[in-house]
């Protein structure tokens, strides 16, 4: 299932003339992950709408690029064994230094998988955290909310709680809460943090720690299994001793009734 987390972005330009060229302006369009860090998701109780959430590990990728004119932070969340669509766990922070300002993308919204996890919290918090240390002062621009966020109401509210802990203005133009909007604000007021108990990040020394232990774990066991498997084939060489002492004596039995009505029908 896929969670859809609105974040910042500038407003839509009114003409397709203006976006193109506002994309072509920037640079870095195929600039590809070159840092990478293991990510532990915590497990979690099963949630009613997205389902399991087991232990799971991902891996963090991130590249940074500058010029005079602009500097990017692209980061994105690859899971194991499972391929995403390009536009999913992938997060964009621009910031244009001639008009100081910062924005979120590439679209209006961060769509993660798996779903409610706190990988989300933890992409904008990493983009929030690299901002601040330079721009601190720099505006981060707002952004028109999707109105098929607001379609469902625990998806509206679940998005909304997303934003405001992180530090955006969300306010809303209508009472039905259809249109939806995030205020501008200073770089200095998104918060980078996240929910630790969800998301944490795993050392090399350490995972290989996890991975020598659940190695000894396996050979303990291996070790104990095999001791029930030699408890279980003595028992068993046990019950068929005794199986074959409960048929002899049956036999005898047998043998010493029949003989006692043979004696008794025979004097």
């Amino acid at each position: 299932m896929t969670n859809t987390e609105a974040v910042p972005q500038p407003p839509a330009d009114t003409t397709a003339d203006t976006e193109t060229a506002a994309a072509a302006a920037l640079p870095w369009a195929e600039v590809e992950a070159e840092h990478f860090k293991m990510l532990r998701l915590a497990p979690l109780a099963t949630d009613r709408a997205t389902g399991a959430r087991p232990l799971r590990f991902v891996q963090f990728g991130y590249a940074e690029r500058n010029n005079k004119d602009h500097s990017l932070l692209r980061m994105v969340i690859q899971l194991p064994s499972q391929r995403v669509r390009r536009e999913q766990n992938h997060l964009d922070v621009w910031v244009d230094h001639a008009t100081h300002r910062v924005h979120f993308g590439p679209g209006n919204s961060l769509e993660i998988e798996p779903a409610n996890r706190g990988l989300g919290r933890f992409l904008v918090a990493q983009g929030a955290a690299w901002a601040k240390k330079k721009w601190s002062h720099y505006r981060v621009d707002g952004v028109d909310l999707a109105n098929k966020d607001a379609l469902n109401e625990a998806t509206r509210l679940r998005r909304d709680h997303f934003l405001r802990i992180q530090g955006f203005d969300v306010a809303y133009a209508d009472v039905q809460h259809l249109k939806g909007h995030v205020q501008p604000g200073k770089v200095s007021e998104v918060l980078d943090s996240w929910n630790t108990e969800k998301v944490q990040f795993v050392e090399i020394l350490e995972a290989a720690q996890m991975l020598q232990q659940a190695e000894q774990n396996l050979v303990e066991q291996e070790v104990k299994l095999r001791h029930e498997e030699e408890k279980v084939i003595k028992f068993k060489r046990e019950d068929s001793g005794l199986r074959f002492t409960i048929t002899c004596l049956v036999a005898f039995t047998v043998f010493q009734a029949g003989l006692l009505i043979w004696i008794a029908t025979h004097r």
